[in-house]
């Protein structure tokens, strides 16, 4: 009985052994498991942040270069197909996208460069031209005015001298053989008629080159600061005036002249846009096709809304194409032959219309129907400061 207790008794401790061997195993195995488990999930966690993080430090480090070297040519690698790949193809658009803008803004400034240039020409240009013209016209003037003055005395002078001859003939019917072969010779009759009407035609002459000298005067004054009183009339006269040689025979001047006040604005500057504006209305008769109806140029005024002066510059050429007069401001802009336009002219006058008097200059034309230009200018000062 004692034997059979002692031999449970050992095997109790013998299984209590090894049950704590087993325990001891189990925990190890589970202390292993838990450390593989962490171990790989620390892998797999780097490995999942490094393919995650490393395209987008690569398009971190590339927009970052982008930035530092201004160079919108490079463009990043598009390594996945997922967010990051879709992120990267977009800031690759984007880089293209800026660098299309970034030339378009090079261009653009370029052409504002010339443009600026080829005013800052224009404009030296005409100061030039506007100096030369005072002084020839103030050189002209002088002697004009001399020979104009002297004309009325020299008139009656003539006169005088023509009723002494007609009091001698009366007093003395029969003069000397000499004095009347010397009357024959002269056509004393002939001159006596012609004297007159020569002396009137010298004088005639005579105001109309002080009127032209005039309007060279006003139209030389290029140096304009301040706004002044403008009489359009004058301005489209004087114009017409010094555009007479190329007003050639056939070519009508129509007028229609409402009751208009004077402006506030640059006289000169406006000469400057009447005169671009009525050169081109006198290119397209010299150019066009259709000769049925005559040659004509119509240009009127009228009060607009008690604020506004409107000017109409009308042709009735053949007209300009949809496509051109979308254009027609655009500074450099010719239909011209190269070197008989520059491109300037309406440019120019629709800046000083727009920028420089706050006004409306619009350009209306059908093909076979003619042209016109309407120009809107305010009349009083305020209304220039309250539109600018």
């Amino acid at each position: 009985m004692v034997t059979i207790i002692n031999a449970s008794y050992g095997d109790l401790k013998a299984a209590t052994t090894t049950l704590k061997t087993a325990v001891q195993i189990r925990f190890q195995i589970m202390a292993a498991s838990i450390l593989l488990s962490v171990m790989i999930a620390t892998l797999l966690a780097l490995f999942t942040s490094r393919t995650i993080t490393h395209p987008v430090e690569v398009l971190t480090n590339m927009a970052q270069r982008v930035t530092k070297e201004s160079n919108f040519d490079l463009q990043a690698p598009v390594m996945t197909t997922d967010e990051i790949g879709i992120l990267a193809i977009a800031f690759n658009q984007v880089l293209h996208r800026v660098k299309c803008l970034l030339e378009e803004q090079q261009a653009t400034a370029f052409r504002q460069q010339q443009m600026q240039e080829s005013q800052l020409l224009q404009s030296e240009k005409m100061s030039s031209l506007g100096r030369m013209v005072a002084g020839i016209a103030h050189e002209i003037n002088n002697p004009v005015n001399f020979i104009y003055g002297n004309l009325d005395p020299a008139i009656q002078h003539v006169d005088d001298l023509l009723a002494l001859l007609q009091t001698y003939r009366q007093e003395v019917p029969n003069p000397p053989l000499a004095v009347q072969a010397y009357a024959t010779e002269i056509d004393a009759e002939f001159v006596e008629e012609d004297l007159p009407k020569l002396l009137q035609s010298m004088k005639f002459g005579a105001a109309r080159v002080r009127q032209i000298v005039l309007s060279l005067k006003n139209f030389s004054r290029l140096d304009e600061a301040e706004t002044h009183p403008v009489n359009l009339h004058e301005c489209i006269e004087s114009t017409l005036l010094i555009l007479s040689s190329r007003i050639k025979k056939g070519i009508t001047i129509e007028r229609f002249y409402g009751d208009v006040p004077n402006i506030q604005g640059f006289s000169s500057s406006l000469y400057q846009v009447f005169m671009n504006i009525i050169n081109n209305a006198l290119d397209a008769l010299e150019e066009q096709q259709n000769t049925q109806d005559s040659p004509r140029i119509t240009i009127a005024t009228e009060v607009k809304d008690k604020n506004w002066v409107v000017v109409r510059i009308a042709d009735n050429a053949s007209g300009i194409p949809p496509d051109v007069q979308e254009r027609i401001f655009e500074t450099f802009f010719t239909t011209k032959a190269r070197g008989v336009g520059t491109g300037m002219g309406l440019s120019i006058s629709h800046q000083i219309v727009v920028e420089k008097h706050r006004g409306q200059l619009i350009c209306k034309s059908e093909l076979g129907s003619g042209t016109e230009f309407i120009i809107s200018l305010p009349i009083q000062k305020q209304h220039l400061s309250e539109n600018a």
